[in-house]
């Protein structure tokens, strides 16, 4: 079973926050170049019935940024295991967007031997899953020179709105809150870093040889995803729909690539829905 190794005694470098007092768990996921912010207008309707867990992945946020080259999702999939160990959480739903989405289906996989029970559903919003081709801006951003090298040069308000317009549906303009929220980690050069390095490590031949194993996940999981994403496409949830055992799929209308922030209201329906048919 794949495993990353690492010192136990050292501080998990992920970061999270808790909301709720009561009610099972649920664990949320950001995507690439985001953070936490994302599930801000779910986390209120959520914590009412549930304990909430807004985790950001190493490298965002206000998570640790170490230098260490070690951004792959696997490496992500490894620390969250750990951490949902370590927090004793049962009965757990995992929630992830994008390059979480990636994340929570090897966090699965990597837990079915070692802590089965632990997670009992999935809900994955346009998660990477499959190989496909990266836009441009990404694989400039994971070169080793080109990356670092862009990030120091162009505003980076800039770069974050741009990326943004293009991963948004374009009936759905991009709030500068929005921007500001995820522009300030970035700001210093642990951040950049780790930018850079998640991106080229997105697509490794470790996590690409994993796909063949979604099979194995007999866990109810909800797929979410904007019938116009840009970024993973839809053709990857309807891929997901026919290789996971116990999935379903809701295609959003006029939605591109972030259905928890262009399409907040019609994608947690969809999510309590699933919660309560599936408790």
């Amino acid at each position: 079973m794949w495993r990353g190794s690492r010192d136990q005694a050292e501080p998990c470098p992920l970061h999270s926050e808790t909301h709720g007092e009561t009610g099972p768990p649920l664990l949320l996921l950001h995507g690439f170049g985001t953070t936490g912010y994302t599930w801000s207008r779910w986390v209120p309707t959520l914590s009412r019935s549930h304990r909430v867990h807004v985790v950001e992945l190493k490298g965002f946020g206000d998570a640790p940024k170490p230098r260490d080259g070690r951004y792959s999702p696997l490496d992500q999939a490894s620390l969250l295991q750990d951490w949902i160990v370590q927090n004793d959480l049962r009965d757990l739903t995992v929630v992830g967007h994008s390059l979480g989405g990636g994340v929570a289906l090897l966090t699965a996989l990597g837990m079915q031997g070692r802590a089965r029970g632990r997670i009992c559903r999935l809900v994955l919003l346009a998660g990477i899953a499959y190989p496909q081709t990266l836009s441009r801006y990404l694989r400039v951003l994971g070169t080793p020179v080109l990356g670092p090298l862009l990030l120091r040069l162009l505003p980076l308000r800039r770069i974050l709105r741009v990326a943004m317009r293009r991963a948004y549906h374009p009936s759905h303009p991009v709030s500068e809150s929005h921007v500001g929220a995820y522009l300030q980690p970035l700001r210093g050069a642990g951040g950049r870093y780790a930018l850079s390095r998640s991106a080229a490590q997105l697509m490794t031949p470790e996590s690409v040889s994993l796909t063949g194993r979604y099979g194995e996940l007999d866990l109810p999981t909800l797929l979410i995803w904007g019938r116009n994403d840009p970024v993973v496409p839809l053709w990857v949830g309807e891929r997901l729909a026919a290789d996971l055992p116990d999935a379903r799929l809701e295609i959003l209308d006029e939605c591109g690539h972030m259905p928890q922030e262009e399409a907040a209201e019609e994608s947690l329906r969809h999510l309590m829905r699933f919660l309560e048919e599936t408790c």
